[in-house]
C-alpha cells in the first residue's frame, strides 16, 4: 500500500505557524511591533500570505491590528490573565470528569504515554517544554470525547502558554512546587484511567488553582 506524503502548507499556514511559534518561544516580545516588509524578506514570501496570517493569528489574541495595517504582539494583561484562569477553573475539571467516563483503551495509551513524557517546568522552559506539557492535557481533552469542549481548551492553550512563560520567568517554581504538579499530573492521569470521575475532577481543580496562571496575575499586577 503506497504511502501519500502530507502535503507542504501554503505560503500563508507557513508564516502563521512559524509566526506563532516565534509568539510562543518568546522570540517575539509582548508589544513588539512586527516588521512587515522585513519579515516577509526574511521569509522568502510576499506581504499578502503575512497579511493573511496576521488577520488570523490578530482573532485568536496573539497580536494586534490598527487601522493603518501595523501588527503588534498583543500585550498580556492582569485582566486577561485572570479571565483565562477563570475559565479554566471550571472547564479543565470539566474535561477532567468526562476523560474519566469516556476514556477508551486507546486514550489510556496516549494518557500513560504523555504523562511518561512530562517535565517539570522551570525558569529556563522552552517551547518544546511546553508543548510536552500541553500534550498531556491535550490527552485529557481527547479523551473527554466532547469535541466543543476540546475546541475551546485548545483555543485558550496559546494564550495561557504565554502567561506560564512570564509566570516561570518571573517566579521560578520550587522544588516542592515542581514536585507537587508531578503529583498531581499522575493523580489526575490515575484517576482518569480508573474511571473515578470524582476524584478526577476535584484534582484538576486543585491543579488549576495552584497553577502558574494563578501566580501570573500577581505577577501582572504587581
Amino acid at each position: 500500500m503506497s504511502v501519500h506524503p502530507r502535503p507542504a502548507p501554503t505560503k500563508t499556514v507557513y508564516v502563521y505557524e512559524e509566526l506563532r511559534r516565534r509568539i510562543l518561544a518568546g522570540e517575539l516580545l509582548q508589544g513588539q511591533t512586527i516588521a512587515q516588509e522585513q519579515l516577509a524578506t526574511e521569509l522568502g514570501v510576499s506581504t499578502t500570505p503575512l497579511r493573511e496570517a496576521l488577520r488570523r493569528l490578530n482573532a485568536e489574541g496573539l497580536v494586534t491590528l490598527d487601522a493603518h495595517r501595523d501588527a503588534r504582539v498583543t500585550r498580556l494583561s492582569a485582566a486577561e490573565a485572570r479571565n483565562l484562569f477563570e475559565i479554566r477553573e471550571q472547564l479543565d475539571p470539566l474535561a477532567a470528569k468526562l476523560a474519566a467516563d469516556r476514556r477508551t483503551d486507546a486514550d489510556v495509551v496516549v494518557i500513560e504515554a504523555a504523562l511518561k513524557d512530562l517535565e517539570p517546568l522551570g525558569a529556563a522552559t522552552d517551547l518544546q517544554s511546553l508543548l510536552v506539557h500541553r500534550a498531556f492535557h491535550r490527552s485529557l481533552y481527547t479523551a473527554s470525547h466532547n469535541p466543543l469542549l476540546m475546541s475551546l481548551l485548545e483555543g485558550l492553550w496559546d494564550k495561557a502558554d504565554r502567561y506560564r512563560r512570564l509566570s516561570l520567568e518571573s517566579k521560578p517554581e520550587s522544588p516542592d512546587d515542581q514536585e507537587r504538579v508531578r503529583e498531581e499530573h499522575a493523580a489526575i492521569a490515575e484517576a482518569v484511567i480508573a474511571g473515578d470521575a470524582r476524584t478526577a475532577e476535584r484534582v484538576m481543580k486543585k491543579h488549576v488553582r495552584g497553577s502558574l496562571g494563578r501566580h501570573v496575575i500577581d505577577a501582572l499586577e504587581a
